[in-house]
């Protein structure tokens, strides 16, 4: 009996969630999201998630606002976001980036509400 868990998701077919990322591979503890030349934006409100985020700037730049510090986000940067942590990002540039968040973001609506 040949292994059926592994597939492959064509990001152009992806579901689009409410804050526009597009939901990648997902798996029972772990699940991808990208998000795709996301605009500049000044008034984003802090929120904390029930997840742990990691990410992966593909293009363009923007600040993380993470429990008191400012990190830049650069292509090549990557970062973590501990469950619970209040943050949020300020688009300084058109932003493409990948995130892993664990357990998946999408399950029960996670990753669409402050």
């Amino acid at each position: 009996m040949s292994d059926t868990s592994v597939k492959k998701v064509d990001s152009t077919y992806s579901p689009k969630g409410k804050l526009g990322q597009k939901y990648l591979a997902s798996g029972k503890t772990v699940s991808m999201r990208l998000w795709e030349n996301e605009e500049p934006v000044d008034d984003k409100e802090s929120s904390q998630r029930d997840y742990e985020t990691v990410g992966y700037v593909i293009n363009g730049k923007a600040e993380l606002h993470l429990e008191g510090q400012m990190i830049l986000l650069e292509p090549g940067s990557s970062w973590v976001v501990p469950k619970g942590a209040s943050h949020f990002y300020k688009i300084i540039e058109p932003f493409t980036a990948v995130e892993a968040t664990s357990p998946p973001a999408q399950v029960h609506a996670r990753d669409e509400s402050n």
